[in-house]
């Protein structure tokens, strides 16, 4: 095993953390990967969108050291440009103007513990648990999880289930992104989606997986209707043929009748020219 991260692996074990611990301070993470785009040409990316309990909107940049003065900028900048807060997510300031321009432009700044800084060893263990842990929640989601879904609320998991992100989903519903996520919030409480599917990319796989179940239990029902209708009509046509077949013999037997009554008869009439 390597004796140490790549920085990506870094940064993305930071993200991660970073939305943990937004999650656990009554964050709710509304979309990650962000767009920045200024007339039609993209300009940069906040690493998540989050709304605090007072309905207050963040554009939270995750710094996997510490925040220094460009990173200040940046966070104020891309903030200004998607028309919400500015914070950022670090292990502390690089420097004390760091410290000065942050709280002089008003950016939030959510100090991370260095306990977090692990040895390579550590995080090999704890990636093993994490992704343990994933592979139990999706698997309970495909064989163990079968929630009630109402037509209202389908119609909200084949949104998100077939968007690119939270806005995508909320144009196809004809709403804006925060009523969506209060919608999500619903689906939490009514036992919908699972507590654990908090950024959007859980949320949508987990709707992905609804909706597929959903579709394969319909199929499965028209399958079976089917197979009812075919034995019905397989059924009906035995019946059929075993009318068809007594007709036949009675009009064999009507036949057959005649036939002897017509003989008789032209007997008879043989007889009285005699």
């Amino acid at each position: 095993m390597a004796s140490g991260i790549s920085a990506k692996r870094r940064w993305m074990a930071s993200e991660r953390i970073a939305l943990s611990v937004l999650g656990e301070m009554g964050f709710r993470v509304l979309e990650t990967g962000r767009r920045v785009v200024v007339n039609g040409v993209e300009v940069g990316e906040v690493d998540a969108i989050a709304e605090d309990s007072e309905g207050n909107v963040y554009a939270v940049e995750v710094k996997a050291g510490r925040l220094d003065v460009s990173g200040v900028r940046q966070a104020y900048v891309n903030a200004l440009l998607v028309n919400a807060k500015p914070m950022v997510v670090c292990k502390g300031f690089s420097d004390d103007a760091a410290r000065e321009l942050a709280e002089r432009l008003g950016v939030r700044v959510v100090q991370l513990s260095d306990v977090f800084l692990v040895e390579s060893e550590e995080l090999y263990s704890l990636m093993r648990e994490v992704v343990e842990e994933v592979l139990t929640d999706y698997l309970e989601v495909f064989y163990g999880y079968s929630p009630q879904l109402k037509q209202e609320h389908l119609e909200v998991l084949q949104a998100i289930a077939s968007s690119a992100d939270i806005g995508d989903a909320a144009g196809k519903l004809g709403i804006d992104a925060q009523a969506l996520a209060r919608k999500i919030e619903e689906l939490r409480r009514a036992g919908v989606l699972p507590r654990w599917a908090v950024k959007y990319s859980s949320v949508r796989r987990v709707a992905q997986v609804l909706v597929w179940r959903r579709s394969l239990a319909s199929a499965l029902e028209e399958s079976s209707r089917l197979v009812e209708t075919a034995r019905v009509l397989r059924e009906e046509l035995r019946e059929l043929k075993a009318a068809v077949s007594g007709l036949a013999a009675q009009l064999k037997r009507l036949s057959e009748t005649a036939a002897a009554v017509e003989e008789k008869s032209r007997a008879s009439q043989a007889q009285g020219q005699q």
